[in-house]
């Protein structure tokens, strides 16, 4: 008896054809020949940057910019870059 937990299942019905065709995408952008079916002959660097390409889609990172006055030259102004992100 295997007491394994696979979290690797889609939960909303016809999912798996959006995740394919997105996956699709992703190894396009990165320049990577993905077919359907088995893609064994690829190499992990490959199929790497496929998921991160993938995750990089799924997970954006906000950017707020913004000016305010120098707190170390009166006068001065600098500008202020907040990047934020979910990391799960």
């Amino acid at each position: 008896m295997s007491n394994t937990n696979n979290s690797n299942r889609l939960v909303v019905p016809g999912a798996r054809e959006a995740m394919d065709k997105f996956k699709m995408e992703a190894a396009n952008e990165v320049g990577v020949n993905l077919k359907q079916g088995y893609n064994g002959d690829l190499t992990s660097k490959q199929a790497g940057s496929v998921g991160g390409q993938m995750v990089k889609k799924m997970i954006p990172i906000r950017t707020a910019r913004f000016e305010r006055a120098d707190r170390t030259a009166a006068g001065h102004r600098v500008t202020v870059t907040y990047r934020a992100g979910l990391y799960l």
